[in-house]
């Protein structure tokens, strides 16, 4: 029997939310962004929520070391978002 905290089964799950759900919404994110265009209220709780499970899912990351590059890329996407959107923000 696998570990349910940290099997492939959570894995997998994770991977779809991310290529389901997270990925197409942060890609929107940053061609919003690198539009010139502000974050909404709505964007932000988003990017929230995203860095909560990123915390929680830090032991899982742990378990499984062929996902770091993956999380690499994920973060220096959201980092892009974030900083891009802060740069939007003072311009206005």
């Amino acid at each position: 029997m696998k570990d349910p905290t940290g099997g492939d089964g959570t894995v997998q799950a994770l991977l779809d939310r991310l290529t389901q759900w997270r990925l197409p919404r942060a890609l929107a994110l940053k061609d919003r962004v690198d539009k010139g265009e502000k974050l909404t209220d709505n964007d932000m709780q988003f990017l929230h929520s995203v860095f909560e499970d990123a915390n929680q899912a830090k032991p899982l990351m742990a378990k499984h070391p062929e996902l770091q590059p993956l999380v690499n890329k994920l973060v220096g996407l959201y980092s892009h978002i974030t900083e891009k959107a802060l740069e939007n923000e003072q311009k206005a």
